[in-house]
């Protein structure tokens, strides 16, 4: 029982050990340095200011948090359009049949999401394999200019995000007792109604966690957008990049992490108090 005791409280020490190492005082390090001064041979001078805060409310810096989220907003929402029916249909299949089918979803993250992106420049370019299939077909004369475009970014946010929202959409549909949609159809409910009455509230968490999964990462992707947009379109994630390993001014690049992290820190709020209201309709409900 000692002995066991003993592993538990190691694994817990290292665990918030590896936590307050890499991930809460490198944050800490960074609003530091949000608070400093630029240097013209230093990184950074050791003089306390606000000027980075004040600069980064400049309507030009805004439009790139705007645009950032206009990119993340529309990679959700695709996400959520197609994974709800594939999670839908997965919860409704064989046993041999889902396990198949979720390794083939995950498989993917077998493999460098930097490689996979390279992977979908060799299908979007102009002499790609979806033009050269367009062409060979007669659908189009000329090639499509798809790569370094925003529908390109998307495509890439949406590949490498997609499987973020059908996981928590298929945990949530595994629990869903389709003996209730089944009394629905006997008592005569439409299929909108089973949808929006049953189906919807019932899966609402894994909705909820899939769209935190897919649109906070999305929001500090830097790569895909570089390599598929060709940052013609500054988002949060490049910016930030930049100030960091361009323009070396790291206070300003701080504020923006920092500003960043208040957003998602903000974002998770709503989708832990969305979660209590939810959990507390179903305990009234159940009463």
């Amino acid at each position: 029982m000692k002995t066991r005791s003993f592993f538990e409280k190691f694994s817990i020490t290292a665990i918030f050990g590896w936590l307050f190492v890499f991930g809460f005082l490198p944050f800490v390090l960074i609003v530091i340095a949000s608070f400093l001064q630029r240097g013209d041979n230093e990184f950074l001078i050791y003089t306390l200011t606000l000027e980075s805060y004040i600069k980064i409310f400049d309507p030009i810096y805004m439009q790139i948090f705007l645009v950032s989220l206009k990119f993340s907003i529309i990679t959700t929402l695709i996400c959520l359009v197609f994974a709800f029916p594939f999670a839908y249909f997965l919860s409704k299949m064989p046993k041999k049949y889902t396990n198949l089918l979720l390794i083939l979803t995950i498989i993917p993250f077998w493999t460098s999401s930097l490689v996979r992106t390279y992977a979908l420049m060799i299908l979007l370019k102009t002499k790609g394999l979806i033009n050269s299939f367009l062409i060979f077909v007669g659908l189009i004369n000329e090639p499509l200019e798809l790569l370094y475009t925003d529908i390109a970014v998307i495509i890439g946010l949406v590949y490498t995000l997609l499987p973020f929202m059908i996981l928590p959409l298929y945990a949530s549909f595994s629990k869903l007792d389709y003996r209730l949609v089944e009394a629905a159809n006997d008592l005569g409910a439409t299929k909108f109604a089973i949808m929006t009455k049953i189906i919807i509230p019932i899966v609402m968490p894994g909705i909820i966690a899939g769209v935190a999964l897919v649109f906070l990462p999305s929001l500090g992707m830097f790569y895909i957008p570089d390599l598929l947009g060709g940052a013609q379109d500054l988002i949060i994630g490049n910016f930030i990049k930049n100030q960091f390993l361009v323009f070396r001014d790291w206070p300003f690049g701080s504020v923006a992490s920092v500003v960043l992290t208040i957003i998602m820190l903000f974002l998770i709020w709503l989708y832990s108090l969305s979660s209590k209201i939810s959990n507390q309709k179903d305990k009234n409900e159940f009463v």
